[in-house]
C-alpha cells in the first residue's frame, strides 16, 4: 500500500505543477478569470492523472467508465472545496492549496477502493 500510495505521489507532483501552472498561466498571461482558469487547469490535470496512475499506479487498462468515475469525482471535490473555500472567503492560493491536499488522500483512496477496485496490486 505504501508503494502504491507513493506513485500516486509522484503522479500527484506532476498533477499539480500541470494545474497550477495552467492556472497561472491563464490568469497571469492572458488575464483569464480564476474559474475559467481553474477549470481549464483542472480538467488537464485530472485527465493527465487518471491516464498516468491508470498505467504507472494501478497498472490497469484506462476505460471510459473509469475516467468518467474519477473525474466526476474529483470534479465534486474540487467544487466543493471551492464552494467551501468561498464560503470562507479564503484567497486563490490557499484553495489551490487546500484542493491539492485534499485530493491527494480522497483521490488516492477513491481510485483504489472504486475506479480500480478490480485490478492486482
Amino acid at each position: 500500500m505504501i508503494k502504491l500510495f507513493t506513485k500516486y505521489f509522484s503522479v500527484g507532483i506532476l498533477n499539480t505543477l500541470i494545474h497550477w501552472s495552467i492556472f497561472g498561466l491563464l490568469t497571469v498571461f492572458l488575464s483569464t478569470s480564476q474559474a475559467i482558469a481553474n477549470l481549464i487547469g483542472f480538467i488537464a490535470a485530472v485527465s493527465f492523472s487518471f491516464f498516468a496512475n491508470a498505467k504507472f499506479t494501478f497498472k490497469a487498462k484506462a476505460t471510459a467508465t473509469r475516467y468518467i468515475s474519477f473525474t466526476l469525482f474529483m470534479g465534486l471535490l474540487s467544487y466543493l472545496t471551492g464552494y467551501a473555500a468561498d464560503q470562507l472567503r479564503l484567497p486563490p492560493i490557499a484553495t489551490l492549496i487546500i484542493f491539492s491536499s485534499i485530493s491527494l488522500v480522497l483521490g488516492f483512496l477513491y481510485s483504489k477502493i472504486f475506479v480500480f477496485r478490480d485490478t492486482p496490486q
